[in-house]
């Protein structure tokens, strides 16, 4: 693929392919899961956006979506270990069963965070979908019960996944070339 974006790739881990034929299959199965219960998916956004596009496309039931905003990264590749909340739900979640959506687990810290704060609200049930789980960035003690992929302790981008807001749009998950972020060593 030329491009400059390209270029700053330094290997291409999950090919458009083997992107969609994997959410097809987490929709049929979080479908079946949730047979005769509309699920109301909370996804949290910016990273999540293709990804829940996708995934809810696969999903042939009835199903409501919000969106939840935090952050915790800022222009940097490791959390900065702070989550705020940026966008908060528009609808009630109490007496739901609520999906969260997220792009990718590392530390957890997010994740744990938008959890707590979900629970409070009194839902019937919250389970959670990851596109990508990282388990050895792990900062605390959370999992997914739906896993895209398992990647390895690399930086990685594409897919809605970002480096300073640039590359969510490559159409796959690859490596950011550490040299892009870190500078010359």
């Amino acid at each position: 693929m030329a491009g400059a974006m390209h270029d700053d790739v330094e290997e291409i881990l999950f090919t458009p392919e083997q992107i969609q034929a994997r959410v097809a299959e987490l929709g049929q199965q979080i479908a079946a899961d949730y047979a005769g219960r509309e699920p109301h998916l909370v996804t949290i956004v910016k990273g999540s956006i293709p990804f829940i596009a996708d995934l809810m496309r696969a999903m042939d039931i009835t199903l409501s979506l919000d969106l939840i905003g935090v952050a915790s990264y800022g222009a940097g590749t490791t959390s900065s270990g702070e989550v705020r909340l940026t966008k908060d739900l528009d609808d009630s979640i109490e007496g739901r069963h609520v999906l969260v959506v997220e792009d990718i687990i590392d530390t957890g810290l997010t994740l744990a965070y938008v959890l707590r704060n979900l629970r409070q609200r009194a839902p019937a049930s919250v389970r959670v979908v990851t596109f990508l789980d990282k388990p050895s960035g792990r900062g605390t003690a959370i999992e997914a019960d739906y896993v895209g992929f398992t990647i390895p302790d690399a930086f990685v981008i594409g897919y809605g996944l970002d480096w300073n807001q640039r590359y969510r749009n490559l159409p796959y998950v690859g490596i950011l070339k550490r040299d892009v972020y870190a500078g010359p060593l």
